[in-house]
This record gives structure tokens, C-alpha cells and sequence, in this order.
């Protein structure tokens, strides 16, 4: 499937650059880039993560429902607002409980990880290779899959 073909605003690119600054630097100052932060979540022993998540959710939630009202285009973008639902299926909740499994066992979620690489935790890029990888094997498994089934269909 071939990529739409549009024209992207000039501050595209500076734009999600400074989105990004401005969310790793929350990360970190929150000390949300901490894996033993976030453990001390997992463990019931620091609640301020769900504190942080909430934030995020209100300013998201607001941004998602008057944003379509003001504008009927992505002003960056140029794409037409439309819900893409996902359903809730099996890889849904076997991806799901897979990356939660990771997330408990590094004590840092993917966005987090680069956040923490800014704030000197150069060990975390353990973590990241892994994150890599499984995404890699994932992939070639899927591709795999998807090859079998295209395979068993033109035999029928």
C-alpha cells in the first residue's frame, strides 16, 4: 500500500521536534525517565506515575475534542480528522500483555527510554536493543505469517 501523497507544512518536522523536547523534558523532570520510578509504581509503592498519565490524558482528551470542531483539516498535515478505531481483538490483548510484561521486567516504556538516555542512564540502551529486536522478530514473523496465508488462499 502506497503512501498518500501530500504535502507536509514546512514546520512539520520542527513542530514534532519540539513536541518531542517537550515530552522527553517532562519525562525526565517528573522522573518519569527513571525506571526505578516506575517499578515503585509497579510495586504500589509510588503513585505519582498515574498523576502524570492523567495530566497527559486531560491535555490530550481536550486537544481531541475541540481541535475537529475548530479546524476540519490538520493544519500541519493537511489530512481530514477521522476516528480510526482498532478493534479489540487477540493481538490487541496478546501485544498488549507482552508489552506490559517488558515494560514491568525494564521498569520503562519505549518513549521513556529515550528521555532516560538525556538524563545519563546509559544502561537503558539494553532496553532499547530489546525493544528493537522484538519489533524486528515481530515483524519478520508477521511478513511470515502473512506469506502462509496469502500462500494458502491462491491454493483454494
Amino acid at each position: 500500500m502506497a503512501a498518500p501523497d501530500r504535502t507536509e507544512h514546512p514546520l512539520f518536522g520542527p513542530l514534532v521536534l519540539v513536541g518531542g523536547l517537550v515530552f522527553g523534558f517532562g519525562l525526565a523532570y517528573s522522573h518519569m525517565a527513571r525506571p526505578e520510578v516506575v517499578l515503585d509504581f509497579l510495586q504500589f509503592e509510588d503513585f505519582g506515575l498515574p498523576f502524570v498519565m492523567f495530566g497527559a490524558a486531560i491535555v490530550t482528551g481536550i486537544a481531541f475534542f475541540l481541535v475537529p470542531r475548530i479546524r476540519d483539516r490538520a493544519p500541519m498535515t493537511g489530512d481530514a480528522y477521522e476516528r480510526r478505531l482498532k478493534p479489540f481483538d487477540r493481538n490487541v490483548l496478546i501485544g498488549g500483555s507482552i508489552f506490559g510484561v517488558g515494560w514491568g521486567l525494564s521498569g520503562i516504556c519505549p518513549g521513556a527510554a529515550y528521555a532516560s538516555i538525556g538524563i545519563g542512564n546509559v544502561t537503558i540502551l539494553w532496553a532499547l536493543v530489546g525493544m528493537f529486536a522484538g519489533a524486528y522478530l515481530q515483524g519478520v514473523w508477521r511478513s511470515r505469517s502473512q506469506d502462509t496465508d496469502a500462500t494458502a488462499a491462491s491454493a483454494d
